[in-house]
């Protein structure tokens, strides 16, 4: 007989089977954060739910969250329901923080995805439904506002279909709608549930189906058992024997399914309202996946670049990945850890491939929003924390030394916005330094850098809003007083042709001789592809000691660009010819001829500027139609689409960032304030001529 192979510890609160790693994710205020009240509030989280619109949200704990009513960042927390434990991240629905949901669905097993019952499939709700895709999480859709005039259930469900090439299938309908909004039907039992509004939803009563929906119910669940039984053969035979499936067999049949991403079972509810939360957690822990559930992680050997896997298990040699770095005014720097093998132990150490050394575990965290609890060991398939240790950013893997491993590093999107800032006194000068550096650490979508000719300190974020909001944090956390320029468009160049470039760097610095040559040959990379450099010279030409600072010149020369001290992007560059001197060849003069030589490739490549297009989506009044479509046309802008929604045209189009600024203002004068519109970035194309040589004087 085989031994049994041990995978879990005996001090874990949980099984592996008993854990739920999820994440809420929508477009701006479809109700992922009142959602996820409620979720703490009836798992006895909470004592009393807090609500987004008085700023009492539990996890919109960040005041300028609570200020703007919008989440910011994503916060954690840990609950139990139904002795299972579910880890949760609520993460932003805002597009200018689409790298808290970027980083949230990378360490996540599985995700609700929450959408309006009136807005349907927004604009942000499709990029987080790509986001999610990307990273291939299993996911479950609730159609939140049941009880919002114009809600249509249906519609979303359909909309899911079209829009996001989703398997949507219902395995609830709603009890009424609008006002008429009482409760939901299960799909699967084939049962009422009605929701007690004197105790806040708590007290759910189980009814017989009322009669003028039997009919309904009964023609929703046959398209739920077709679908499940189309994903199984065994399921699908059962179904032509009998007509039908068991509870079991049929709750056996969604969760395969929606695991394996063939399928995502759709519910509904009202969050504000207080119904239909507890089904929806039993559908979380019925259907999303536990740990054991998804894939052995995959990563290389840092040194051989051997690909390895690690599977889900407390003996399993460690393997944890940094997601999120956040900074706490009580414990610093907080480094939020998903663990995949392995544990970590409070005072073991842990080796970090990237900065190949070794680090000590001081303090172990279990996460509620902005509230802390110390635990000794965080156990494979958890979320935690780890506090008080310097050398570790989002992104980064976590191993034993002994059997290293690193896992896949997170991409995030470029930043499209950019704005001059610079201290009010000399006094706020370091502290400005030093508080611009915590945020880049947080946050992978800031970028700092400093402009070439004027001196002046520059920041780089997804949006206005973001850049307004690290402002402010600046002021409120860090104590410093800041002025700063307009918004900017952050603008890129690349290149449009094939082209190359030897360049010698030889000259008497400081009493000695500096010599060095680099020859590089560019080409253009897929749009979006990004920049790679590799080396196509022998050692004899360029020794390998001297390569790490010939690629390092590459990547300064191809941060400042050619044209207008933009960096450039969708470059391959190529080392393809070099010399040097036994004696008088040293690193400054190999990094100088790298980036001289890259240079004067760029120069020669045809380069041309790019510039952020943002896909919009506009909701007017007929009546205000012509204008709003004329004002795009003098914008740039080119129209994809324009529908009909619950008595509004939605305009989808394509317009270029730079003529945005200030758009929200034009569309209320335009409108009368009955207009509204989001927008997210898309792609970088190529800037017209005439414009483009109009930014270069400027």
């Amino acid at each position: 007989m085989a031994k049994e192979v041990k995978i879990e510890a005996v001090g874990r609160g949980h099984a592996l089977t008993a854990i739920r790693n999820i994440g809420i994710v929508a477009h701006i205020d479809a109700g992922k954060t009142t959602t996820t009240e409620r979720i703490l509030f009836y798992t006895g989280k909470v004592h009393k739910m807090g609500e987004v619109h008085d700023g009492t949200a539990v996890m919109d704990w960040m005041a300028q969250e609570q200020e703007r009513g919008i989440t910011i960042t994503s916060a954690a927390t840990t609950c139990f329901w139904k002795k299972h434990q579910i880890n949760i991240i609520d993460t932003p629905g805002h597009v200018d923080f689409t790298a808290e949901v970027e980083r949230a669905l990378r360490v996540l097993d599985g995700a609700v995805g929450v959408f309006c019952a009136v807005g349907g499939v927004q604009p942000q709700s499709e990029t987080v439904w790509r986001q999610a895709n990307k990273y291939r999480v299993p996911r479950m859709a609730f159609v939140n506002k049941m009880d919002r005039v114009g809600a249509s259930f249906d519609r979303v469900v359909a909309e899911m279909r079209a829009k996001l090439q989703a398997p949507a299938v219902a395995i609830q309908i709603p009890w009424g709608a609008e006002e008429h909004f009482r409760g939901v039907i299960d799909l699967v039992r084939m049962r009422a549930w009605a929701f007690d509004a004197a105790s806040l939803g708590a007290q759910m009563s189980e009814q017989d189906i009322p009669g003028e929906l039997q009919a309904a119910a009964q023609q929703a669940r046959e398209t739920l058992l077709e679908a499940v039984a189309e994903t199984d053969e065994g399921l699908l035979n059962a179904y032509l024997d009998e007509g039908d499936l068991s509870v079991e067999a049929l709750q056996t049949g969604i969760r395969q399914a929606t695991v394996s991403g063939r399928m995502v079972p759709v519910l509904c509810g009202t969050s504000l309202r207080n119904q239909g939360i507890q089904p929806l957690l039993d559908a979380v822990v019925a259907f999303l996946p536990s740990p054991l559930d998804v894939p052995p992680i995959k990563g290389r050997h840092p040194k051989t670049e051997e690909e390895l896997e690690r599977a889900t298990g407390d003996f399993e040699p460690l393997a944890a990945l940094a997601f999120k770095v956040a900074t706490d005014p009580f414990v610093g720097k907080l480094i939020f850890m998903r663990v995949y093998s392995g544990t970590l132990k409070k005072g073991m150490n842990v080796w970090n491939p990237r900065t190949q050394k070794r680090e000590r575990l001081q303090r172990l965290i279990r996460l509620h929003a902005n509230q802390r609890e110390e635990i000794d060991t965080l156990y494979s398939g958890e979320i935690g924390a780890i506090a008080g240790i310097k050398g570790v950013g989002t992104g980064d893997t976590l191993c034993a030394e002994q059997k290293p491993i690193a896992l896949e590093r997170i991409v995030f999107p470029e930043p499209v916005v950019s704005m001059a800032i610079e201290p009010k006194t000399q006094a706020d000068k370091e502290k400005m330094q030093a508080a611009l550096a915590d945020l880049a650490d947080e946050d992978p979508t800031f970028r700092v850098g400093q402009n070439v000719e004027t001196g002046q300190t520059i920041i780089q974020g997804m949006g206005e809003l973001h850049l307004e909001i690290l402002r402010d944090r600046m002021l409120r956390e860090f104590k410093v007083q800041a002025n700063a320029g307009r918004p900017m468009v952050a603008y890129r160049e690349t290149i449009t042709a094939a082209a190359g470039a030897d360049f010698a760097f030889d000259r008497e610095l400081g009493g000695k001789r500096h010599f060095a040559l680099v020859g590089v040959a560019l080409e253009k990379n897929e749009r979006g592809a990004g920049n790679s450099v590799d080396f196509h010279v022998s050692s004899d030409l360029i020794p390998h000691d001297f390569r790490p600072v010939v690629e390092e010149g590459i990547r300064d020369g191809l941060s400042t660009g050619v044209l207008g001290s933009f960096p450039l992007v969708d470059v391959r560059v190529s080392v393809v010819n070099g010399q040097w001197h036994p004696v008088d060849s040293s690193e400054i003069a190999f990094r100088s001829a790298a980036s001289m030589s890259l240079r004067e490739a760029a120069q020669a490549a045809r380069p041309a500027l790019l510039e952020p297009i943002m896909a919009l989506e506009i909701m007017t009044p007929e009546e205000h139609l012509g204008d709003v479509l004329g004002d795009l046309n003098m914008r740039r802008g080119q129209v994809k689409d324009v529908a009909q929604r619950d008595g509004m045209r939605v305009i989808e189009a394509s317009v270029p960032l730079a003529e945005l600024f200030g758009y929200a203002t034009t569309l209320r004068s335009l409108t009368r304030g009955r207009a509204g519109y989001a927008m997210e970035p898309t792609r970088f194309e190529v800037v017209p001529e005439n414009l483009s040589q109009a930014l270069r004087n400027r």
